[in-house]
């Protein structure tokens, strides 16, 4: 069995970025694991601009940031291996991969760094109504489809989601010469950013249909029509609020599930993002285990993707060398009121002066704080005038606040009053 410091799981920006910044650190024993057939993972299709500007101060597409990572990555000498596929992963660290020219290979590694993306939900996973048409794709088959091969999936489409990769979708069918008919998302809010629905919807006229659902997909062999309806507040149809469009592909843009089956099917604990817990180091429950990236919480940009990335690889590169200390504090953090998630879920150790809380908030909220509570007394209140759900907040907390070295933080909204 080949032996190695470090493998990673995942070719995309976390992967690539976690390899450069462990590399840097004098780990040089280091093996790529990427089942697409390049470097760079969904980038690669995600040729719109807008990527890169707080890693590389300039707006790139998004095969021009892969190309960057990847070229680092091959200036490196880093050892690659594409289309290959993990297919398990076991609590001594032992990975096993198959490709069509090796076969079956077993690895054992000093340290893992989990990077393997996300999935996208797709009709069956919510139920969509109605008949089994061709026709209905996801927002990146979509987008593989006309980016990387030229096939428009559809001259008359419907969009059901208000993800991002769905909005940004919605402009390029426009461009390419389809008709938009419309975005309804079931929520009473986007989930998109906002700059996707202005660049993306408002622009091209598109309208965004919120609080509705498609109630009904109509069609044998290939899509003719979708229905859709108002929700209530439990999201069930109204009678009677139905509007029919006439169109030949539904694409759906309703969210993104990490791919972390191979940690959290040999113990690993997991979070409410369906990603790892970990600590502010990154590292797992299984020590010498690192998780970065969408596979641990779906990120807003991708820039903020290689930042948590890089932590990750000096994480690991520190574990290897016996350099990483994560047993003096013993800190459980806990998402409340309002809040759908935190991450790091623990924090083990004092390498840092502080420590960088992310989270995001479960509906738009106006006029709150966020307040940190550790063992029952408030160290910390951050206030935001707005703050929605499909923005990252990053909030950077001084290590020195937490003076007893175990117990609970929880992180929860307060309003504002209308005297403070």
């Amino acid at each position: 069995m080949r032996k190695v410091d470090l493998l990673i799981i995942g070719g995309g920006s976390a992967g690539l970025a976690a390899a450069v910044e462990a590399y840097d650190r004098g780990i040089r024993s280091i093996i790529i694991i990427e089942r697409g057939a390049e470097l760079g993972g969904i980038l690669n299709q995600c040729i719109h601009n807008g990527f890169g500007l707080g890693e590389f101060k300039e707006e790139l597409t998004g095969p021009e940031f892969a190309y960057r990572f990847a070229k680092q990555v091959q200036d490196r000498n880093i050892e690659c291996h594409l289309l290959s596929t993990v297919t398990s992963v076991t609590p001594n660290k032992v990975v096993t991969y198959v490709n069509e020219e090796e076969g079956s290979v077993e690895v054992e590694a000093k340290a893992i760094i989990m990077a393997a993306g996300c999935y996208e939900r797709n009709a069956g996973a919510i139920g969509v109504p109605g008949d089994r048409p061709a026709g209905v794709l996801t927002a990146g088959q979509a987008q593989l489809m006309i980016n990387k091969f030229g096939y428009l999936c559809g001259k008359r489409i419907f969009i059901l989601g208000s993800g991002d990769i769905g909005l940004i979708m919605a402009r390029r069918f426009t461009l390419e010469g389809a008709k938009v008919l419309g975005v309804a998302e079931i929520m009473p809010y986007s989930n998109g950013l906002n700059r996707n629905i202005v660049q993306c919807l408002n622009d091209y006229d598109i309208p965004l249909y919120l609080s509705h659902t498609v109630s009904q997909v109509i069609g044998k062999k290939h899509v003719e029509k979708v229905e859709i309806s108002q929700v209530d507040e439990k999201f069930r149809p109204i009678p009677g609020t139905e509007k029919v469009f006439d169109c030949d592909a539904l694409v759906l843009s309703i969210g993104l599930i990490p791919n972390n089956t191979l940690l959290s099917d040999i113990g690993i604990k997991v979070s409410g993002t369906k990603g790892a817990e970990v600590d502010q180091y990154l590292q797992t429950s299984l020590p010498g285990v690192f998780s970065c990236g969408n596979v641990l919480h779906v990120h807003d940009l991708v820039d903020n993707v290689v930042k948590e990335a890089r932590i990750a690889g000096e994480s690991a590169a520190r574990y290897i060398q016996g350099d990483l200390h994560v047993e003096e504090y013993d800190i459980s953090c806990a998402a409340k009121d309002g809040v759908g998630y935190i991450l790091p879920q623990h924090i083990s150790g004092s390498d840092y002066e502080k420590v960088d809380f992310k989270l995001r908030v479960r509906k738009p909220t106006q006029n709150v704080y966020i307040e940190f509570i550790y063992n029952g007394e408030t160290i910390k209140r951050v206030f935001k005038g707005v703050i929605i759900p499909s923005e990252m907040e990053v909030i950077s907390l001084p290590l020195s606040l937490f003076k007893e070295k175990k117990g609970a933080l929880e992180v929860k909204l307060t309003p504002k009053e209308v005297n403070q």
